[in-house]
């Protein structure tokens, strides 16, 4: 049965209305401005859900730790709070045994259909030892058969894969490329000569500008440098004021442009639940505030929300329209989703979220049915 809607304020991926009705049906955005006798009011400001293409946990779950398809609902879940309507559960580097298994638990999840489960991020192992971050040393590896037999399966949803292009060869990347994998390329210590034939080969993605990547200086442009310069590709980048300066987050911006900048959270098993001590591997992950480190200090991942990625951006100078393009519409075209999620338009996908005036996240749809309510 159809239900309208009357939204104070009202994004619909493009522009942003005032006291605007929307009809939902099916599941999908039936009309706008459809004015009937008696619309559900909604106070705040109802936008397209957010998509986020780097999760690696939430809820107290961390994917690596606890590779089953109930595992992906309840990160889902954890993050529905937030806004998240879509997402792209990550695995970082690890074994290959767990990321067969990681594979077979999201075959099952699309299987199943499982709302908001798009398909799998394996972030690594094939990356650069000089760059891995909190990436531990024992799985980083050259990329094999084994690895790509579960990289270009072709029951997992949509695919992103993460490497560092001085290890992966550029006719190893056009192959995986070329069986649907979308190519990204981070925790990479690459030249920028190295990185642009990445591109050319077709790896179109950068993960978290920025982070784990050769920087860009004078004479050595560096990843950064490629990925700021390179028309096409996208880039993820992590706004929780620990991993990139406001300045930085604001002048990446103002070069690559709001269509290809993916807000995203990169959140490990804290988001969503009170824990603040997890283990990962043979050391562990600490919460303090918001922010995320292993013993020795390093970032590990973050403890950020893709509603307050969107307050972050808001606060490093650009507009909540900005903010809410790069959370929803950037991303669902990345990942070949432009004509089903990202705008709150006729025929769209009905995935939502009510902000408040302070943008935290009050009420959550995925396909016209309300999943979280604050």
């Amino acid at each position: 049965m159809a239900i309208t809607y009357l939204a104070e304020r009202f994004f619909d991926g493009d522009t942003l209305h005032t006291n605007t009705t929307v009809t939902i049906d099916q599941g999908k955005v039936l009309a706008i401005g459809n004015h009937t006798d008696s619309p559900t009011p909604l106070a705040g400001t109802l936008v397209p859900g957010f998509v986020d293409v780097q999760v690696n946990g939430g809820g107290g779950v961390l994917f690596n730790s606890n590779t089953s398809a109930d595992a992906l609902n309840r990160i889902r879940h954890a993050h529905s709070q937030f806004g998240t309507t879509a997402m792209m559960p990550t695995l970082i580097t690890d074994s290959l045994d767990t990321i067969t298994r990681a594979a077979d638990a999201m075959a099952e999840a699309i299987a199943q259909d499982s709302p908001g489960i798009l398909g799998i991020h394996f972030e690594g192992p094939h990356l650069s030892e000089p760059k891995k971050g909190i990436h531990r040393s024992q799985f980083i590896r050259p990329i094999t058969d084994d690895e790509l037999k579960q990289f270009t399966r072709q029951d997992l949803g949509k695919v992103m894969l993460t490497v560092a292009p001085e290890n992966v060869p550029a006719d190893v990347i056009a192959d995986l490329v070329r069986q649907g994998v979308r190519v990204c390329l981070g925790h990479t210590n690459a030249d920028c000569d190295t990185t642009l034939k990445a591109l050319e080969a077709g790896a179109n993605g950068f993960t978290h500008l920025h982070n784990a990547m050769s920087p860009m200086t004078s004479r050595e442009p560096g990843v950064v440098g490629a990925a700021l310069a390179d028309d096409n590709s996208y880039c993820g980048l992590i706004v929780d004021n620990y991993h990139v300066d406001k300045v930085t987050v604001k002048a990446s911006i103002k070069a690559k442009g709001i269509d290809q900048v993916m807000l995203v959270t990169d959140a490990m098993a804290h988001v969503g639940s009170d824990i603040d001590d997890l283990a990962f591997f043979d050391t562990r992950i600490i919460r303090t505030g918001d922010k995320l480190t292993i013993p020795a200090g390093n970032l590990a991942g973050s403890a950020l929300d893709m509603a307050s990625a969107v307050r972050n951006t808001c606060q490093s100078g650009l507009s909540l329209e900005q903010a809410l393009i790069m959370a929803s519409r950037t991303p669902a075209r990345y990942l070949g989703l432009a004509d089903q999620l990202g705008k709150l338009q006729p025929g769209y996908q009905a995935d939502m979220v009510l902000l408040d005036d302070t943008l935290n996240a009050t009420q959550t749809w995925i396909q016209g049915q309300v999943v979280t309510q604050q």
